[in-house]
């Protein structure tokens, strides 16, 4: 099996499936010390497209491909989705649900990355980015002249801010409501613009904005691509279970 990973729920069904199949975890790299599986083989980097994807499920006899990465790693998804058409492999998409807005919740809905930095100048205070390092540098714009600070917060110190009133601090999760609140406050963060990632890991930083009151830009999920979607890892155990005994 080929497990397309990077997330909690990619660990967690590699380490179900370790000793009972001949597994590979695939990462895309871009972390340096990411959370890793024991008991199975590990690859990273990238494919080189759906052809080449295709070309090495064919070659290593591949029986099935989890597609276990993040709800935004559409292009991964697509190109899984093409290879194993391609080569006639049993693929399934392992998708956590998105996260609902609830009482006291006062959000924004963008409709893509751009659609969040086009909404920031309707807020107030400084702005702590959730969206991950591949999409800073659509918030160039809206941070040139407004006097705010963007707060960015990555697992790996990044060399240098991407834009002019960046504030680069790391940290990896998960983080507690508390943390999170702190951060906000600390910061004088009157907006926060997230990808809606769903689970509980990074849900801390909802929540904390929700207890103090702060705005919400939250960009909608891509759609997945066509085929078969568990929504954990218990389901997609399931799944497998259906298909390959």
């Amino acid at each position: 099996m080929l497990i397309l990973g990077g997330t909690g729920e990619a660990v967690a069904l590699a380490e179900a499936l370790a000793g009972r199949a001949d597994v590979t975890y695939s990462l895309a790299g871009r972390t340096d010390a990411p959370r890793l599986p024991p008991g199975v083989a590990v690859r990273s980097g990238g494919f080189g497209g759906a052809a080449a994807l295709a070309g090495w499920i064919e070659a290593g006899r591949i029986d099935a491909v989890i597609d276990a990465t993040h709800p935004f790693a559409d292009i991964i998804a697509g190109n899984a989705e093409a290879a194993c058409r391609r080569a006639g492999t049993l693929r399934l998409k392992l998708l956590r649900p998105g996260w609902e807005a609830r009482t006291g919740d006062i959000w924004h809905a963008a409709g893509s990355v751009a659609d969040a930095a086009r909404l920031i100048p309707e807020t107030g205070g400084n702005v702590f980015l959730a969206v991950g390092r591949q999409q800073l540098a659509a918030f160039a714009g809206a941070a040139a002249g407004s006097g705010r600070q963007f707060l960015i917060r990555t697992v790996d110190l990044l060399t240098a801010a991407p834009f002019a009133g960046a504030v680069c601090v790391t940290g990896r999760g998960p983080f507690s409501v508390q943390e999170e609140a702190a951060l906000l406050r600390e910061h004088a963060i009157g907006c926060v613009v997230s990808r809606n990632a769903g689970g509980p890991s990074s849900y801390a930083k909802i929540a904390a904005a929700r207890s103090l009151s702060v705005p919400v830009i939250m960009i909608d999920r891509p759609p997945p691509p066509p085929g078969d979607c568990a929504a954990d890892v218990e389901g997609a155990l399931d799944w497998l279970r259906q298909r390959l005994g």
